[in-house]
């Protein structure tokens, strides 16, 4: 059985859909699969063990009409996308059957049982969503003095689901005695990075590597898979946390927790505020003050973490 399949273009709902491809690999027999997507969801999923190949599609219409239409027949073909892009890339594939997402239809509960409800209906099964699952090659440093704790102050969506770089800086400079710290990000995050980093500096913290925009998505799962904590915002690298069950503490503000929250993660807490403008679910504040964020202090996630000792 060969199928092809259109991965997510984000990394966080790239990490969501892999309950789904499991249902997949679980339903179908000597199953091959070819990855379509992103650079970013491609690499995130390329060492899956019934991957065989992968290709990632540019956003020309004319380079996916010519880049699909040499990949074969294929006996079904799955999409994990509803653009109208997606819809033309179906209309090229050449399979047996072929099955799209659509947001519209999918529309209760968290993500990942969006993207299961769209297999189970296309199969007519009943799988229930199991973990994520991610591969990971880096091992623990078992001969490490200190834990370590990763931030992440990052987020692809928007401004508004940034939490602020002083109270980042505040909550690593606490734990520092006891971890040393990871800052991830990636191209966009640098100068958020680079202002945590400066108030560690302004604290005497020196145990800190910065490490945003320095590491490929391989690399981030890696480094991810080893951590003791991580603070981060609802982002991409939180869900890579939730895979392998790193004690979490994900800071939410204009965002549905119900929907991108941590999937059995019984490592992870959520911090929110709970106002009634929440979630707005905007890329930046409609009503100008951000209280979602602003209202959350260091204070608040370094009582969380306390809930892990």
């Amino acid at each position: 059985m060969k199928i092809l399949i259109e991965l997510p273009t984000w990394l966080g709902d790239t990490v969501m859909v892999t309950p789904a491809i499991e249902n997949l690999v679980n339903f179908f027999d000597n199953l091959e699969i070819v990855l379509l997507g992103s650079a970013v969801s491609i690499e995130a999923l390329k060492n899956h063990p019934k991957v065989t190949n992968t290709y990632i599609l540019e956003k020309n219409y004319f380079s996916i009409y010519k880049s699909v239409k040499n990949l074969g027949q294929y006996d079904a073909y799955f999409s994990f996308r509803s653009s109208f892009r997606s819809i033309f890339l179906k209309f090229c594939v050449s399979a047996k059957k072929k099955y799209q997402f659509d947001k519209n239809k999918f529309i209760k509960g968290h993500q990942v049982e969006k993207y299961n409800n769209f297999i189970n209906n296309a199969l007519s099964a009943v799988s229930i969503p199991g973990n994520l699952i991610l591969p990971a090659s880096k091992k623990k440093n078992k001969n490490q003095k200190n834990k370590i704790l990763g931030i992440n102050p990052g987020a692809s969506y928007g401004n508004a689901k940034r939490w602020y770089p002083k109270e980042f800086a505040n909550v690593a400079s606490d734990l520092s005695d006891i971890y040393d710290i990871l800052i991830f990000g990636g191209d966009a995050e640098k100068d958020i990075a680079a202002d945590i980093e400066k108030y560690l500096i302004e604290k005497g913290v020196t145990n800190y590597q910065n490490l945003s925009a320095q590491t490929s998505i391989s690399q981030l799962i890696d480094y991810i898979s080893t951590l003791d904590l991580f603070i981060t915002g609802d982002s991409g690298p939180m869900h890579i946390a939730a895979a392998y069950q790193i004690p979490t503490v994900s800071v939410f503000g204009p965002t549905n927790d119900k929907e991108t929250s941590q999937w059995k993660n019984t490592n992870g807490i959520i911090l929110k505020k709970n106002l009634d403008c929440q979630p707005c679910m905007k890329r930046s504040c409609p009503l100008k003050h951000h209280n979602c964020m602003k209202f959350l202090e260091s204070s608040d996630v370094l009582e969380a973490v306390q809930k892990f000792n």
